[in-house]
């Protein structure tokens, strides 16, 4: 399959298995391997499931229309804004959080206390690790720059995303 042959669809959805997949094996490290989330770990999540929702919203709107066409580039433009706070997240988790002994209330702490996820779904965005205990080595990687890897695939994926809905129309 060349690479001008694949859709907008199709990346967006690869985005969304991705996205969504991430969370997936984040669930798993957790409650199968014991290894517990921080709270810049339960912010990826949270970005990560974002990602994926928005990716999801960009295939719906009939792209053969101007005004689905646009909403389609919205969802999409946002999507791949929130795979960056995703990468600026992991990267900050690395090389700040993870460093730093100090128990101080951080950004990500805040959000999650005012969002209330944590009371929401304590199994799945409650922070049970500090930083530098939650950025374990999986196969041989910490977890956040396993993370901050998926986040580059998924900036790729949707700036090839946008591409190919942008292109469809010139044809």
């Amino acid at each position: 399959m060349r690479l001008n042959s694949i859709t907008h669809r199709r990346l967006s959805v690869a985005i969304a298995l991705f996205s969504w997949g991430s969370v997936g094996v984040a669930l798993f490290t957790q409650h199968v391997l014991g290894m517990q989330p921080c709270p810049w770990c339960i912010a990826q999540r949270v970005l990560y499931l974002l990602c994926g929702a928005l990716a999801i919203l960009a295939v719906l709107p009939p792209v053969r229309s101007s005004a689905g066409r646009i909403i389609a580039t919205l969802f999409s433009a946002t999507g791949i804004v929130a795979a960056g706070g995703a990468l600026v997240t992991a990267l900050y988790q690395h090389f700040v959080a993870a460093a730093s002994g100090s128990c101080a209330v951080t950004a990500a702490d805040r959000f999650l206390m005012e969002t209330g996820l944590a009371d929401w779904l304590p199994e799945v965005f409650e922070p049970r690790a500090s930083c530098a205990e939650a950025d374990q080595a999986l196969i041989g990687l910490p977890y956040s720059i396993w993370s901050a890897i998926l986040a580059v695939i998924l900036l790729v994926l949707g700036g090839l995303a946008l591409r190919a809905l942008w292109r469809s129309r010139v044809r």
